[in-house]
């Protein structure tokens, strides 16, 4: 069973991601940075105080396409303006997509805030402080007889960095309810995601009280495409390492600006 993740960046690089997708064979694949803009499709502009990047209006649709053997799940954390190619502005939902393949029975999905709550449109994107969801399915794999839950999120930005804050560690002990109410008992847990935070960090002491371990540890996660020096970000973490048959850090092909998690159990 193979569960993927990535930051995608908005589908910033969607044709490259649209060719790794069509050859990655993942069961689970978890999202973050997802966009969903109704009833617009092809390419928007996001823009804040500090960036300007080529978005996908729909990736949450660009990605189901590609995946037509596969369940959607989309939790929106909040939305706010894209433009296309003339003035038009539109509204964006901005968040997490879950993809399933149809032969993994699932049997449980939650979605909960870890930082903040729902924002509805607002006339300009915040630089940091935005809030965070976490999204979780629970899922049967025939073939190894067990259950999984697949946890993922996308961490809090802060213009002060990465290192740890009270509103990080709150994040992450929120993180840590959401992940111990979802999961049964026996279940082997999986949680993923670009966590906005250093290898450091006490997020990882919290998860590990849940017996959660970090595979990524202190490696790249990013790819050229990122041009500052600090390269860690996303991570992934699993109940029991001993059932890990394989874990890679994707550094070729590049399809974002964050290099995919790749998991095999």
């Amino acid at each position: 069973m193979r569960i993927v993740s990535l930051n995608a960046w908005g589908g910033a690089m969607f044709d490259d991601l649209a060719r790794w997708l069509d050859g990655c064979e993942a069961k689970v694949l978890c999202f973050q940075e997802v966009t969903h803009t109704p009833g617009l499709g092809g390419w928007t502009r996001f823009d804040d105080a500090e960036r300007s990047l080529p978005q996908r209006a729909n990736l949450l649709d660009d990605i189901r396409s590609r995946l037509p053997g596969h369940h959607a799940l989309f939790t929106v954390s909040d939305a706010g303006p894209v433009r296309d190619g003339g003035a038009s502005s539109y509204r964006q939902d901005f968040g997490l997509g879950t993809f399933v393949a149809e032969t993994l029975p699932i049997v449980g999905m939650r979605s909960a805030f870890v930082h903040g709550e729902y924002a509805e449109y607002r006339e300009e994107w915040p630089v940091d402080g935005r809030p965070r969801a976490a999204q979780a399915v629970r899922v049967f794999d025939r073939e190894a007889r067990r259950f999984v839950t697949v946890v993922q999120v996308h961490g809090l930005r802060d213009q002060r960095g990465k290192v740890d804050s009270p509103a990080r560690r709150a994040q992450a002990e929120r993180l840590a309810a959401f992940v111990s109410g979802v999961r049964e008992k026996d279940d082997l847990t999986v949680v993923c995601g670009d966590f906005n935070v250093l290898p450091d960090s006490e997020t990882f002491g919290i998860l590990g009280e849940l017996g959660l371990v970090d595979l990524v540890r202190d490696a790249d996660t990013r790819t050229s495409r990122y041009a500052k020096p600090l390269r860690h970000a996303s991570y992934l973490l699993v109940s029991d390492p001993g059932v890990v048959k394989g874990f890679e850090i994707v550094a070729e092909p590049e399809v974002s600006d964050h290099r995919v998690l790749m998991l095999d159990l």
